[in-house]
């Protein structure tokens, strides 16, 4: 068996795991980082907040006209129970009651406006949690799957772990080094297969006599252009 064979062998395990692994990241990314879920959250709370606040409001407006309404009933109370004689203080109640229910006329204009932002409010609340809950039951059965897929994947990462720990085995150390310092400096790809008398990765040409040396038992041979370990047939 030529040196670079096994190594060939091994770079082809290591591409799946490197494969699996970027699948799972991609699937852990998606579980963590929703952002449409996050979006609808957002939505739901600053409804809420609006919610309440324009509840609040419309309670304050409908205690001021109640209390705007006590305040004229109190006054014409005066006014029409005989209790006030004096013609300058019934001329002053007559002024003030016409002031009261023209304020009480503002009064219910606010506590109307007040109304309709409450039920505007109301309507963006329970629209926020539909649209939640919709994303929330589509994404669970997304998420479902994407778990499924985590679980397998992570049964073929082990398979492949110790198919690995098998491909190492016959291989020199020193041989495994080389190949592991050039996985890092050519993104995964340490060793290249010659190609019609070229290498596969960058095309340079490559002689007979060095593709010989590809098929050596004990030394590597590199490729002049890229520096990836060749494998001849």
């Amino acid at each position: 068996m030529s040196a670079s064979l096994g190594l060939y062998r091994l770079q082809q395990v290591d591409r799946q795991i490197d494969h699996v692994r970027t699948q799972l990241d991609n699937i852990q990314r998606t579980l963590e980082n929703d952002s449409e879920l996050r979006d609808a959250l957002n939505q739901l709370e600053t409804a809420r907040a609006d919610h309440h606040r324009a509840y609040h409001a419309l309670k304050n407006a409908e205690s001021e006209v109640q209390a705007q309404k006590i305040k004229i009933e109190h006054a014409e109370s005066s006014l029409y129970g005989g209790k006030v004689q004096n013609p300058k203080e019934l001329q002053d109640l007559q002024k003030d009651i016409i002031s009261l229910k023209k304020h009480f006329g503002t009064l219910e204009e606010r506590e109307l406006e007040a109304m309709i932002q409450a039920e505007e409010a109301e309507g963006n609340l329970q629209t926020s949690k539909i649209k939640l809950e919709l994303i929330q039951v589509r994404l669970g059965s997304e998420h479902k799957k994407l778990l499924d897929d985590q679980s397998v994947l992570g049964i073929k990462l082990e398979q492949l772990a110790e198919e690995r720990e098998a491909s190492l085995a016959p291989i020199d150390v020193s041989l495994i080094q080389v190949y592991e310092s050039l996985r890092q400096q050519k993104r995964g790809v340490a060793i290249t297969e010659v190609s019609d008398n070229a290498c596969a990765s960058c095309g340079a040409t490559i002689t007979n006599s060095l593709q010989q040396n590809a098929r050596s038992q004990k030394q590597l041979a590199h490729c002049p252009s890229c520096g990836r370990i060749l494998f001849a047939n």
